[in-house]
């Protein structure tokens, strides 16, 4: 999320307000980031990261489990390192056809042989070592993970 005098770009408020709900993998860094992102009119379920203050950290959780459209999506921000990561979250959410996880900024889907999407959207304001900065978007449609997109921000 926004540092200093960064803001979302278009494009990240446009998708983010025609969403049914956004979900958000972690470093919502202060309140008023959250309170953007929650005025921006669909739900939204999140996880603290790492960078979150402890205010933040009182209003969402580490860790989620919520179901969307008959899916259940877990949601961490720190997934861990990269060996195994798909399968160690898979293990951490059982049950669950989608997990997000953040941290390291660079886009990742992956499908486990299970069939779980694990999703690292990326980041729409801060790239890091990513190629570029990113969000994705998630369809769901009858009680399964239909698409993911991965959008990159220019």
């Amino acid at each position: 999320m926004p540092k200093g005098d960064r803001v979302l770009p278009a494009e990240c408020v446009e998708r983010c307000s025609a969403a049914d709900v956004i979900l958000h993998g972690g470093d919502i860094n202060d309140l008023a980031t959250l309170d953007a992102i929650r005025a921006l009119g669909p739900p939204v379920h999140a996880v603290w990261g790492n960078n979150c203050t402890d205010e933040v950290r009182a209003q969402i959780p580490k860790e989620l489990v919520v179901e969307l459209g008959g899916v259940q999506v877990g949601m961490i921000h720190i997934g861990g390192p990269a060996a195994r990561r798909p399968e160690r979250l898979e293990e951490r959410f059982p049950g669950c056809g989608l997990v997000i996880f953040g941290h390291s900024h660079v886009p990742e889907h992956v499908i486990t042989a299970a069939g779980t999407h694990v999703l690292n959207p990326g980041s729409p304001t801060e790239r890091r070592r990513a190629p570029h900065c990113a969000m994705a978007t998630v369809e769901i449609s009858g009680g399964a993970v239909a698409r993911v997109e991965i959008h990159p921000i220019v």
